[in-house]
């Protein structure tokens, strides 16, 4: 795909620049505390490894915060590392994608890592500041599988969505238990979606057991997993917009982010529509976050490497409501 792009020419189209120039900066979590933007992404290196459904090549170790005073900063300004697989206890390789969530006065940072098995758990680090240190646990949060944890905060109670196919490893859970060989489920079936948790009291555990959200059609049915643009793949990320919860998410292989409506945030979920098409790069993986009033899309392509997919780059566009409470869609390069 990159082999036939003008990426000068595409530069000069693409709705937004990237925030980060001097490393290679993905899945961005973006946070309002106390006025500030505060951004989570996962830091993408050329880990040496080739390209596989499985995503081995994503071989990322470490995580970066990062800040802007507003979404119409140029650039995000680098916090310095602010967690180190060699720090986590029980985590061998792969820190995905990540988030974070404020609680009194403290701040929990979750993220995703292969163990010892090469399976994905979900872990805790906990630290003082938006901008770090972070303490992780030394084990993973229990009945924490899967990956792109993202926290909600309704009203004081707070829920966790995660979950991501192929190598996400979801479509390996049945009930929430393991078993390798669970695989995909058929076309004409009922399509994966994401889990949800509520978590503890103290923000390092679950009080309730994951359960799978369902994202239904227009006439009311659960999405099917050959409805392969509609359909949840990876990346779940919820807001709240005049009294409504919005699931979004990624479906992966056809590059879309979507989003569903409902009035609860278990859902059920209503599918709305699609929120941005297609970027450069393989994957694409978001977070919705409101300033001042507006409302904002982070997003990443692979533009700054040129295409090649593991090296990506976090941008920032505005995004717009109708009458009707549904998102304007957004074309990355119009």
């Amino acid at each position: 795909m990159s082999d036939n792009i003008d990426f000068n020419d595409l530069r000069k189209r693409a709705v937004s620049q990237p925030l980060v120039v001097d490393k290679y900066t993905a899945d961005p979590s973006a946070h309002v505390f106390d006025g500030k933007i505060y951004i989570y992404p996962s830091h993408d290196i050329d880990a040496g490894i080739p390209f596989n459904d499985n995503g081995d090549h994503f071989g990322m170790r470490d995580y970066h915060a990062y800040t802007m005073e507003s979404p119409d900063d140029k650039l995000a300004t680098d916090l310095g590392k602010i967690l180190d697989i060699d720090e986590v206890p029980w985590a061998k390789r792969q820190m995905w994608a990540p988030d974070i969530a404020r609680k009194g006065d403290k701040y929990y940072f979750y993220f995703p890592a292969k163990d010892k098995n090469d399976i994905f758990k979900i872990g805790v680090a906990i630290g003082d500041s938006p901008s770090g240190p972070f303490t992780p646990d030394p084990k993973p949060i229990e009945g924490s599988y899967s990956i792109d944890p993202a926290v909600f905060n309704d009203n004081g109670k707070y829920y966790m969505y995660f979950g991501g196919l192929w190598g996400g490893q979801l479509q390996k859970y049945r009930n929430n238990i393991y078993s390798n060989g669970n695989e995909l489920r058929s076309d004409d079936d009922f399509a994966f979606g994401p889990l949800v948790a509520e978590l503890s009291d103290d923000m390092r555990g679950f009080s309730t057991s994951p359960e799978e959200i369902i994202i239904q059609d227009e006439n009311g049915n659960p999405l099917l997993a050959g409805d392969k643009s509609r359909r949840y793949f990876e990346g779940p990320w919820v807001h709240k917009y005049n009294e409504k919860y919005y699931l979004s998410y990624s479906t992966g292989d056809t590059h879309f982010i979507c989003y569903a409506i409902g009035d609860t945030p278990k859902g059920p979920f209503n599918y709305a529509g699609k929120i941005l098409d297609p970027v450069v790069g393989w994957t694409t993986h978001h977070s919705i976050c409101e300033f001042n009033g507006r409302w904002f899309l982070f997003y990443h392509d692979s533009s700054l490497s040129e295409g090649v997919t593991h090296l990506r780059c976090m941008k920032v566009v505005e995004i717009f409501y109708d009458k009707n409470g549904l998102i304007k869609k957004i074309n990355p390069y119009s």
